[in-house]
């Protein structure tokens, strides 16, 4: 019995294909299989043999059957693993891939900004965009008749009938931060004051909400010539050009006194800005010695200290 059960497990285990794997199953379990014909035989032993043979016959069979069935499905398999090599077809889609964020360019622009003047010693001032009215416009000496105190150009925040509060605003410029710095420094300092402002002017060129940066430096003997160097050295790190040229024209602010417009040296060629070279020039800020009653407006001394921004 043991050699027969030997004999077939090996040979099915062997079987290349369904065609030899049948062909063994006739030959063990089909009805003139040697296992069939032995299980024939049980009638012509004793009830002792039976007994015996009986159980061992069945067990065997089973067992083959069984090797059978697995060959059979692990040749179903191969053949199948086979075939879809041939005809494989890959029905997914590639995933889309997610758009990936980035800075957006105004807070690169502040950034780099800030980076440069913090290099020459200058701290990041911030203050209120809601600003009242003294730190927006009477604390930079523009006084009341000045035109961007008017309400075609600056957002005023409604008051209800009653309300005595001071007047506020939507900021129209960064500068109230100078003044709320020295209230809480003093002198000497440096800041620069980069933020959203308002005004009420909304065409191709403007939009009611733009950025500023504003810039100020406080202390003992500063003069122009300290505010040329501190602007020639931002314009060549900001825009990576050495020796870019700067021209300062005579202008006014209410706030600085002598005030300037600065313009640098540029080109347009096919579309495209050349900063550093060309006929041409780009106006990029106003600056200016800080007033003396800015000074004041700020608990600073104007006898002893002296200021400039941008």
């Amino acid at each position: 019995m043991d050699d027969l059960r030997q004999k077939y497990l090996t040979a099915i285990d062997g079987a290349s294909d369904e065609a030899a794997l049948e062909e063994l199953r006739v030959q063990a379990v089909g009805k003139k299989g040697e296992i069939s014909l032995k299980m024939r035989e049980l009638g012509k032993m004793t009830p002792e043999e039976r007994q015996v043979a009986g159980p061992a016959l069945n067990a065997l069979k089973d067992e083959i059957n069984s090797a059978l069935a697995a060959r059979k499905a692990a040749l179903g398999d191969a053949a199948l693993e086979e075939r879809l090599k041939g005809e494989w077809l890959d029905v997914t889609l590639p995933g889309r891939r997610r758009p990936m964020g980035t800075v957006h360019p105004v807070s690169q622009v502040t950034e780099e900004v800030t980076a440069i003047f913090a290099d020459m010693g200058f701290a990041v001032a911030e203050g209120p965009q809601i600003e009242s009215d003294w730190h927006n416009f009477d604390a930079l000496n523009i006084p009341d008749h000045h035109p961007a105190r008017g309400e075609m150009d600056t957002f005023y925040m409604h008051r209800a009938e009653g309300d005595n509060r001071p007047p506020h605003v939507l900021r129209t410029h960064t500068s109230p931060v100078q003044i709320r710095s020295m209230e809480r420094q003093g002198a000497p300092l440096r800041v620069i004051c980069p933020g959203r402002v308002y005004r009420a002017d909304y065409d191709q060129t403007h939009t009611p909400m733009f950025h500023q940066v504003e810039g100020l430096a406080v202390d003992t003997d500063i003069s122009m010539a300290n505010l040329k160097w501190v602007l020639e050295e931002f314009v060549k790190a900001f825009f990576d050009v050495d020796g870019v040229e700067l021209r300062f024209r005579a202008s006014h602010f209410p706030f600085t006194e002598p005030s300037a417009e600065v313009d640098i040296r540029c080109s347009w060629e096919g579309g495209q800005l050349k900063v550093g070279e060309g006929d041409d020039w780009l106006e990029i800020l106003g600056s200016g010695m800080v007033h003396p009653k800015v000074l004041e407006a700020g608990n600073i001394d104007p006898a002893e200290w002296q200021g400039f921004a941008f």
